[in-house]
């Protein structure tokens, strides 16, 4: 129960109260940390300020780590103070004695702007959803094994570009790079997608631009330098989810990626929700882990820790395309914390690993483009009549989600968007 005025269906509701970062329009350069409830923002540096988020000896003396402009001071306070703040949050909402209080430090959402709500350490990107990985193996290596040898053995990873991770609603602009260049068609080519390849690759903006349907993991708590953080220690560590788009030129990507792997064709954007959900909102989704054979090695399969029930859905310039199924998920986000640091690497606050290309064993389940349309042989169309294969200028892609929770509610993962820009000029 609650004193606010929520409808008992609200994604929204006290049994999510997901973390931001926000300005408002009167103060655009001064962000402030708050909490999302139902259509509101509770301003936390001010309940702060207002001494309504008790000092209790977790939270730190009179300072709870709501007074930055990012999540990272908080975060970095672990376990103890993540659930020490989401107890004293709940009560403030939900005890009729703190109404007169709180009241003027909740701020509707329609009057804020969202920023990004930490500051990104690392950023490193998995590729553990089995249909996706043996779909574009299908499609790349028709001759082979869909699966390489590896892929059940490890969660396959690359370590991204942490200064290219943006807040959804940022502008993607199509990237530019070296693609793999093609012969001109001779008479017996049926058409131009049968020309061959030709050694001499050519330079300009992306024409496969693609997207990729994830789900972010946020570190809180840090690990030293040479230490390894096992799997069932992965909720000491992670903080919260976000919604999360790699962006990706499937071009680039292809020409660039033998023999190190991603590159350009990765490095240019990753799209991130603003409101980062707390593993604490997220207990009520929780499902078994699906079966892995080969049986891992030890490091990763003790522990392992769940799967995640997260019903995702991608919209392209407003048709819903693809409903992507996380709980499909083969390599659990444990194991790969896990594997992430067996080598001794440390994590920091901040630190940002996704889950790779959500994808379920339907077609409406893909979570690319790449895949969705079979590398562009099979278009999809849209609302409005146009058929696409991959992004043009002027498109727009959300991913929203959500979650279930206690007592047959919803938990909201708000949403990231983002509009295609053309190539900057003499990229070519």
């Amino acid at each position: 129960m609650t004193w606010l005025d929520l409808s008992p269906g609200d994604p929204y509701g006290i049994h999510n109260l997901p973390y931001g970062v926000f300005t408002r329009s009167e103060k655009p350069d001064e962000a402030r940390i708050g909490v999302r409830v139902g259509d509101a923002v509770l301003d936390l540096h001010a309940a702060e300020e207002a001494d309504l988020i008790e000092s209790d000896g977790v939270l730190g003396d009179g300072d709870g780590g709501f007074a930055g402009r990012t999540l990272n001071a908080f975060m970095a306070r672990g376990r103890a103070a993540w659930t020490a703040a989401r107890t004293r949050i709940t009560e403030l909402l939900t005890d009729p004695a703190h109404r007169t209080a709180v009241e003027p430090l909740l701020v509707p959402l329609a009057e804020v702007t969202m920023r990004m709500p930490f500051e990104v350490a690392d950023y490193v990107d998995f590729y553990c959803f089995e249909h996706h990985a043996t779909n574009v193996g299908r499609m790349f290596r028709p001759d082979q094994a869909p699966l390489l040898p590896n892929w059940k053995r490890l969660p396959v990873g690359y370590h991204g570009r942490s200064g290219t991770v943006v807040v959804s609603g940022a502008d993607i602009v199509r990237p530019s790079g070296q693609r793999r260049g093609t012969k001109a068609p001779t008479p017996s080519m049926r058409n131009a997608r049968d020309s061959a390849p030709s050694p001499d690759p050519v330079f300009g903006p992306s024409t496969r631009l693609d997207i990729e349907t994830e789900v972010g993991f946020v570190v809180g708590t840090p690990s030293r330098l040479g230490s390894q953080v096992p799997a069932d220690q992965f909720a000491e560590h992670v903080f919260g989810i976000v919604l999360l788009n790699d962006w990706s030129a499937r071009d680039i990507q292809a020409w660039e990626y033998q023999p190190l792997g991603p590159f350009l064709g990765k490095s240019f954007a990753t799209s991130i929700s603003p409101w980062v959900v707390p593993l604490d909102a997220l207990s009520a989704a929780e499902v078994e882990a699906l079966p892995q054979d080969p049986a891992p090695l030890p490091y990763l399969s003790k522990g392992r820790g769940p799967g995640y029930d997260l019903r995702l859905s991608v919209s392209w310039n407003g048709t819903v395309v693809a409903e992507p199924p996380f709980r499909e998920m083969y390599w659990t986000p444990a194991q790969q914390l896990a594997h992430l640091t067996v080598n001794g690497a440390s994590l920091r606050t901040g630190d940002l690993y996704a889950s790779g290309t959500v994808s379920g064993p339907e077609k409406r389940q893909r979570g690319c483009f790449l895949e969705l349309t079979w590398s562009g042989a099979e278009p999809v169309t849209l609302s409005d009549g146009a058929q696409r294969t991959f992004l043009e200028d002027g498109d727009t892609v959300t991913i929203t989600g959500f979650a279930p929770g206690p007592g047959g509610t919803m938990v909201g993962l708000g949403e990231v968007t983002g509009a295609i820009r053309p190539a900057i000029a003499g990229s070519s």
